[in-house]
């Protein structure tokens, strides 16, 4: 579990956080990741198995279950807030949510807080996260409208963690503000991470778990076998890429993230190949376990997301508990890297 709220040179500034929609804590992460001294004076978020999971990794009492509508400029003084971090629901945004932008009343916080700007000076750095598509919104406009407004500047990036060098694709949007001037500052948004964040590109196997009886659970049922298999994005060892994992994982085959078999490319499509010229039911039943094809697990969809290894979730947190709350969080290593423009 993560130690302290506060990286120890003595000789950098302290950023004084306040984290909303804080959700598993994977701006926190970020930040700590970042080097940056800073202290988190508070965390908010209306999930309590999310909360859980962010106490259990930070410590008691650290994220609080609240409103963010009951959140006013006071509040945010009394606390000494001079960074803001957040990443608000994104299903106004998606089409999981109909698009209904601003219409959606699980977009009223983040419209709460764009009628704060104006009226907390005392901030000076706000990063924002959400789901590629909501830099066309309304809320977006209204968003960008009020921080000039407030006197902020901002800088817009499209990125993914498959660029800097993790096997995993998840765009999403980000928007840095503050009220000083960027050292390279950009009308256009960014859409590839700097070099000095790009790692050495990743295969999928410097991250599963070494296989054993425990992920048997894990393993997909032969009706799921049979019927959409053909249609699921299967990865294995070699593999230098896997898809979005989202909060429905394992709900749905399609569309929600990768599934994983622990034999190599090669051998799978040999095997597989077999299994497309093959008439009879219980051979092609057969072949198709011998596949061992698997969902990753939670533990392996938190190293996608660049998650320390310390990281963890409470016992009592079922698998589809961490799916969700994982679907619904950040690339920690993507917003690491957005905090060098943290400078005032």
């Amino acid at each position: 579990m993560s130690a302290t709220d506060v990286t120890e040179d003595p000789h950098l500034p302290e950023y004084q956080v306040l984290e909303l929609f804080s959700g598993i804590g994977g701006m926190h992460f970020a930040i700590e990741r970042s080097g940056k001294r800073y202290k988190v004076v508070s965390a908010i978020d209306i999930n309590p198995v999310a909360n859980a999971i962010y106490n259990h990794n930070f410590g008691a009492n650290k994220a609080s279950n609240s409103n963010i509508l009951s959140l006013n400029p006071d509040r945010i003084q009394k606390l000494g807030v001079n960074v803001i971090l957040m990443s608000p629901p994104c299903q106004p945004f998606s089409r999981n949510g109909n698009f209904k932008d601003v219409d959606d009343r699980r977009a009223d916080p983040f419209v709460h807080l764009c009628d704060l700007l104006d009226k907390i000076p005392t901030v000076q750095f706000i990063l924002l996260e959400n789901v590629k598509g909501f830099e066309r919104s309304q809320a977006c406009e209204l968003y960008k409208t009020r921080l000039s407004a407030a006197g902020f500047r901002f800088k817009e990036y499209i990125l993914s963690p498959h660029d800097f060098g993790v096997p995993n694709t998840r765009h999403r949007y980000y928007c840095v503000a503050k009220r000083t001037e960027f050292r390279n500052p950009s009308d256009e948004i960014v859409s590839k991470p700097t070099l000095q964040h790009v790692g050495t590109a990743k295969r999928i196997c410097d991250l599963v778990e070494p296989e054993s009886e425990k992920l048997n659970r894990y393993l997909l049922k032969d009706d799921l076998l049979r019927k959409r298999l053909a249609i699921m994005d299967i990865c294995t060892p070699d593999s230098t890429n896997s898809m979005c994992f989202t909060k429905a994982y394992t709900h749905y085959a399609e569309g929600t993230g990768s599934v994983y078999s622990p034999l190599m490319r090669s051998e799978f499509d040999a095997i597989y190949k077999q299994i497309e010229t093959t008439d009879d039911d219980d051979e092609k039943l057969k072949l198709l376990r011998s596949l061992r094809v698997r969902y990753f697990t939670p533990a392996e969809v938190a190293k996608l997301m660049c998650f320390p290894d310390d990281f963890e979730f409470p016992k009592q947190t079922t698998d589809k508990q961490c799916y969700r709350v994982l679907g619904n969080s950040i690339n920690v290593l993507v917003v690491s890297s957005l905090f060098d423009e943290m400078d005032w």
